[in-house]
């Protein structure tokens, strides 16, 4: 089916893929419940592997593409429906920031498309002004409780069995209501009542108009309530990650995805503008984070992690959510502390010179043997720890990477790279190492 990437994949090409792969998959069910396995091993060929690895990409690349909205971002929930035996269609649901979250995070595309998608992202719906962040999908108005399961006139004027239900003053499918407004039998929750009440119908007075009209008000019925676009909480309660909501765990994603972009561009050698912006779309994100703001904004205490800020109301939902993860993964990124092929690095490209102590202070840590230790920092340093070693960084002249050891000889390097023997007493957590002094030119 490799001719189908050339170009956009139509209903016709879409419904045969579906076919292959799920009669492939029908296939081997079938042998594994008839046989078993078998337990014999084959070799596969490198090649062969790498083939197969590189068409899957070819897949995600063309899917990522055909996903791509005018405004910039990317559709995230694809809707399929069957639209006859030859033909699969699809539509859409509304722009979510999942969706934003995972192509930045897939490494497929260029900076510039990355800062495309971070411009249309904060010029949409999905961004919160009062907490200057992000929902997880445009907030909406719920339709009244009169405005749904509603029938166009139009709809039923086209129909025989409805026309003659009504004339007949059968109320098994369709009902007028007092100010002549058509509704489906109100007991029905979803196709298969719509079905049944079609079997028990009479056969002998409506048995041709049933044949003639089932697959209509099938349609009638899907267009009314649009059940395959229901998307349970998330599109009908109004807290618990619902309608407004803040879900913090994904704009953590969101911040750590952004910091990648940004330093794929620093790697690339993007030029000044293009990092630029990027790095001006974390520290927004970053700021509009919980634990950058005051107790009234937040409504909760800001270095607790809660789940999820709904419209009108404080965090809610305190508890040790996957936002913990994330936040300590951008932390850890912003210090520029990389480990590459097993050698220890600091690049701290994305550290603010305002981050930087501006007079002298101390560091208060817990060492290998679960001691408390105090260490003195001056001005312009700051300090944290990697395996519960002390890594100062300090404003200079001139880069320099020290090592100062437990019987205090010092190793000193000229780049902010460790070797590799060395990098491994720091993972292994030897005691052998008192702390490392980094040295950032200005």
């Amino acid at each position: 089916y490799s001719f189908t990437l050339k170009g956009k994949i139509s209903d016709a090409d879409r419904k045969l893929i579906l076919d292959g792969l799920g009669e492939a998959g029908s296939a081997y069910r079938t042998n594994v419940y008839a046989n078993g396995f078998s337990g014999t091993k084959k070799d596969i060929s490198k090649t062969d592997i790498l083939n197969f690895v590189e068409l899957a990409l070819e897949y995600l690349d063309h899917s990522i593409d055909a996903n791509k909205r005018a405004d910039n971002m990317y559709h995230a929930y694809n809707l399929m429906a069957v639209e006859s035996e030859n033909e699969i269609s699809i539509s859409y649901l509304s722009e979510m920031l999942e969706g934003q979250v995972a192509v930045l995070s897939a490494g497929y595309l260029s900076s510039e498309s990355c800062l495309a998608v971070l411009d249309g992202l904060k010029a949409s719906s999905l961004f919160r002004e009062d907490q200057y962040s992000y929902i997880l999908y445009p907030d909406k108005e719920l339709p009244r409780f009169v405005d749904k399961n509603n029938i166009a006139s139009k709809k039923v004027e086209q129909s025989g069995l409805l026309k003659q239900l009504l004339k007949d003053g059968n109320k098994q499918i369709i009902e007028k209501d007092v100010a002549g407004n058509y509704h489906f039998n109100g007991s029905f929750n979803n196709a298969n009542s719509l079905k049944n009440s079609l079997s028990e119908l009479p056969k002998e007075q409506y048995g041709k108009l049933i044949e003639q009209d089932r697959e209509y008000l099938l349609n009638i019925f899907e267009e009314v309530f649009d059940h395959k676009s229901f998307t349970g909480r998330s599109g009908t309660f109004f807290g618990y990650e619902g309608l407004g909501s803040i879900y913090w765990h994904m704009v953590s994603k969101l911040l750590l995805a952004v910091q990648e972009c940004s330093l794929k561009a620093i790697e690339d050698n993007e030029n000044d503008e293009i990092v630029g912006r990027l790095l001006d779309h974390y520290y927004e994100i970053n700021e509009g984070i919980g634990v950058h703001k005051s107790p009234e904004l937040y409504g909760a205490f800001p270095t607790d992690p809660y789940s999820h800020t709904p419209a009108g109301k404080g965090a809610q939902q305190p508890g040790m959510t996957g936002q913990v993860k994330e936040d300590i993964l951008s932390r850890i990124g912003e210090l520029g502390v990389m480990v590459n092929k097993g050698k220890l690095q600091f690049k701290p490209d994305l550290l603010r010179k305002e981050e930087f102590l501006q007079k002298g202070g101390s560091l208060t840590y817990t060492d290998l043997n679960k001691q408390q230790k105090e260490l003195n920092l001056e001005e312009n340093s700051l300090g944290f720890t990697y395996c519960q070693i002390p890594i100062i960084y300090k404003l200079a002249e001139k880069e320099n990477l020290e090592v100062v050891f437990s019987e205090d000889s010092i190793l000193e390097h000229d780049e902010l790279l460790l070797d590799e023997a060395t990098s491994k007493k720091v993972f292994e957590r030897t005691g052998e190492i008192n702390r490392i002094i980094v040295s950032i030119k200005k």
